[in-house]
């Protein structure tokens, strides 16, 4: 009987937990019309998607013709995989939470993991915040044709070696071993980084421990400098701590995630603003229009 008290108690915590509701009104009809709910994986990440469900659904039963929920960061997105033994899907999970709530579109960036996309059974635009990060190395960085461009892990290769496509330069990758999640024991570059100046990318940073000891690691190999260029800054525990340490000239994110107060902590985050691509977006699939103009550029 052990088991299933251990269970009712956590089963009352959780009720505990939730015992705040969220209640939400529309202010004016949305009858007959192409509704657009924005709202980021941040913050308190449960208490905001629980309020996009609701607000999604009560578009929806206004009679509205059609929601889109525009999501810059989507919640849940590195939980896409069974990676051990009895461990969840939560971002298949999000996706029929979206789904059924009455969600008739998804407006994203750079997911996770772009399979998540079939997580779906609706139209998903996935954006890429690569024309940004383009434009901002080229009018930042005075030595970027003497750059190369490096994934802090091997998953992320794809993602330099675009970016480093579009630049014309070398691209270098790192290679992380690790003991245990969040732990990296041993970090193995491979490309030659000597007298250039490196530029981390990656889609995301949470505790900034990856980045921090690439960072380091790319010094020790002879990087001149060294950038980090990220989509979503997390920056929870102690990442603004790491990367005041770090060897950073800069850490470069987007504002899918508010950055005001992680900028106030550190001077070293500079915020890419990406509100224009999510706007454009908006604006082309309100008329019609392909999107896939801004997998490439960034709109004026």
């Amino acid at each position: 009987m052990l088991p299933v008290v251990c269970v009712w108690q956590h089963v009352l915590r959780l009720l505990l937990v939730f015992s705040h509701l969220l209640s939400v009104e529309i202010g004016e009809s949305v009858r007959g019309e192409d509704v657009y709910i924005v709202q980021s994986g941040c913050g308190e990440i449960n208490d905001n998607l629980m309020e996009l469900l609701i607000m999604i659904n009560a578009c929806k039963i206004a009679s509205s013709s059609r929601v889109t929920a525009v999501i810059p960061c989507f919640p849940y997105a590195r939980q896409d995989k069974k990676d051990k033994s009895r461990a969840p899907i939560s971002a298949k999970l999000v996706a029929n939470m979206l789904s059924v709530a009455g969600a008739d579109h998804i407006i994203t960036m750079d997911l996770h993991a772009s399979q998540i996309q079939g997580f779906f059974d609706i139209a998903v635009d996935n954006l890429y915040a690569e024309p940004a990060v383009l434009q901002w190395i080229k009018e930042n960085i005075p030595e970027w044709k003497n750059c190369i461009i490096v994934s802090p892990d091997a998953g992320g290769a794809k993602r330099v070696t675009s970016i480093a496509d579009r630049l014309n330069v070398d691209f270098a990758l790192i290679h992380k071993e690790r003991k245990k999640a969040n732990e990296v024991d041993r970090m193995v570059l491979v490309g030659d980084v000597r007298d250039r100046v490196a530029i981390l990318v990656d889609d995301m940073a949470d505790t900034c421990g990856t980045i921090c000891h690439a960072a380091d690691k790319l010094i020790d190999a002879g990087a001149v400098k060294v950038y980090a260029i990220l989509t979503h800054g997390i920056f929870s525990g102690p990442a603004i701590s790491r990367i005041n340490n770090a060897p950073f000239e800069a850490v470069v994110v987007t504002n899918t995630i508010p950055q005001e107060e992680k900028m106030k902590a550190c001077p070293k985050i500079q915020v890419i603003d990406i509100s224009m691509i999510l706007a454009e977006a908006i604006r082309r699939t309100h008329n019609g229009e392909s999107v896939s103009y801004l997998f490439s550029h960034v709109p004026l």
